[in-house]
C-alpha cells in the first residue's frame, strides 16, 4: 500500500529491502519484521520530506 500512496520506484523497493534487512539484523530478528519494513519506509518517506 505504500508503495503506491508514495509512488515508490522499483529502486526505491530494493533500497527500503536493504534498510530492512539491516534493521532487522540489529534488532537480532531472523527474518525482517513488518516493523523492519515499516521503520524503513518512515526514514524513506522523511528523506524525500527533507531532501528533495
Amino acid at each position: 500500500m505504500a508503495f503506491k500512496k508514495y509512488s515508490f520506484s522499483a529502486r526505491t523497493y530494493n533500497k527500503i529491502l536493504k534498510v530492512s534487512r539491516t534493521i532487522a539484523d540489529l534488532e537480532n530478528h531472523k527474518d525482517i519484521e513488518d516493523t523492519d519494513i515499516l521503520e524503513a519506509i518512515r526514514y524513506r518517506t522523511m528523506d524525500v520530506k527533507y531532501w528533495s
